[in-house]
């Protein structure tokens, strides 16, 4: 499949560091059901492939995502929205275990705010805009715009969000909590691969047992993550790369991980 006919490009960068790229240009990346798929797909294989250890997802320099596929959505009905195929997708998209950076520039609306709210850290350029319009076409988020976006940036504000269809400029989103940090646009893919990159050289075990422990705390009571947090501290205590951590600061030596 051709890069022009394919809904998501994958770019290997280097350094385990692997870089999706949404590729609809002509409908501002709107979130087709193949592109989901597509994306569900890539994320998928770099799940499987030991040499991947984080993955950046961009949607280019003039956007990132408008928001689903309007035409697929007038489409459906009471009855076949039922049976669509997109909550899998969505699914595997969230699942993805290891770290999952966002680069964000322009829209970054409704469905794609939901993909973006599906990354672990988002870089944001300048000129990004977030919100959930859904509203507007008299529908709500269906893709965790409303639980994610709540526990993001807090009731209130999220409620103006959905209710009101109102965006967010990159600054407010920093501001809120929504991203890690705001850049120049013409920057933002290019800070997103140094922090990918940076995270890519720590241990990929103890890496992604953060990620679960983190993603825990979103949706478990404090006791019930204190638990979870522990039980993933102790089996890093059976790694390699625990004992070579320990052995490298010992020593005053760089370490070397392997993920074992």
């Amino acid at each position: 499949m051709s890069d022009a006919a394919d809904p998501v490009v994958s770019t290997r960068a280097g350094d385990g560091i692997l870089i999706l790229t949404l590729n609809r240009p002509e409908a501002r990346n709107a979130l087709s059901t193949a592109l989901l798929a597509r994306l569900a797909e890539h994320l998928g294989a770099a799940e499987d492939d030991s040499e991947i250890r984080a993955v950046v997802l961009t949607g280019g320099a003039k956007v990132f995502a408008a928001g689903a596929d309007v035409k697929e959505m007038a489409a459906h009905d009471a009855v076949s929205i039922l049976s669509d195929t997109r909550p899998r997708h969505w699914k595997a998209i969230r699942e993805f275990s290891k770290p999952l950076i966002g680069a964000v520039n322009g829209f970054c609306l409704g469905g794609g705010n939901e993909l973006a709210m599906c990354c672990d850290i988002l870089i944001a350029g300048e000129d990004a805009q977030f919100g959930q319009p859904e509203i507007n076409l008299g529908i709500i988020p269906g893709a965790g715009g409303t639980q994610r976006l709540t526990r993001t940036i807090g009731r209130s504000r999220a409620m103006e969000m959905v209710l009101a269809g109102s965006f967010l400029s990159a600054r407010e989103a920093l501001a809120f909590g929504l991203v890690s940090r705001v850049v120049p646009p013409e920057l933002t893919i290019t800070k997103a691969l140094e922090l990918a990159r940076v995270i890519a050289a720590k241990p990929p075990l103890a890496v992604k047992a953060a990620k679960q422990a983190v993603r825990a705390s979103e949706e478990l009571p404090l006791t019930e993550g204190l638990k979870a947090e522990r039980a993933l501290f102790c089996q890093l205590f059976a790694t390699a790369d625990r004992r070579e951590g320990l052995a490298a600061f010992a020593e005053k030596r760089p370490a070397k991980f392997e993920g074992k």
